[in-house]
């Protein structure tokens, strides 16, 4: 079916860094403030949007010979806001794109006694998201 876009194409990029190749699973959630704005006489709540909000997570398998992989950018990041580019259809004129600062906020691991150790990462958006296509 047209339209459809595969994941396996899908790149991150924390500040410079390339992490895609470390990745098995992501998500971004763009979304806004809501705000009740209920008065007397109605019958049914009244919602008005407000500051736009947003988190990403990141997760997937650990590379000990990584010098700019998941540990490494993750660790240095932790506590400060970087730049984060989300392209979630690859790279190449005219597909979209995402650019935004994040807070990162976690990086954990995972060492499962019968399995490869893996990792996750949260950042908190923190700013407006640009989503020109990429030029």
């Amino acid at each position: 079916m047209a339209g459809r876009v595969h994941s396996k194409l899908t790149v991150w990029k924390i500040g410079a860094n390339d992490i895609s190749q470390y990745c098995n699973s992501s998500s971004i959630e763009d979304k806004v403030d809501s705000h009740d704005t209920t008065t007397y006489g109605l019958g049914a709540h009244r919602y008005e949007g407000g500051l736009d909000d947003g988190s990403v997570s990141l997760g997937g398998f650990y590379d000990s010979q990584a010098t700019t992989g998941p540990r490494p950018v993750f660790k240095a990041a932790k506590g400060t806001t970087v730049e984060v580019t989300h392209q979630p259809e690859g790279a190449g004129t005219g597909k979209p794109q995402d650019v935004f600062d994040a807070l990162v906020v976690s990086y954990k691991e995972d060492k499962p006694i019968a399995d490869y150790v893996t990792w996750t990462a949260e950042l908190q958006i923190s700013s407006v998201i640009d989503d020109t296509a990429q030029s």
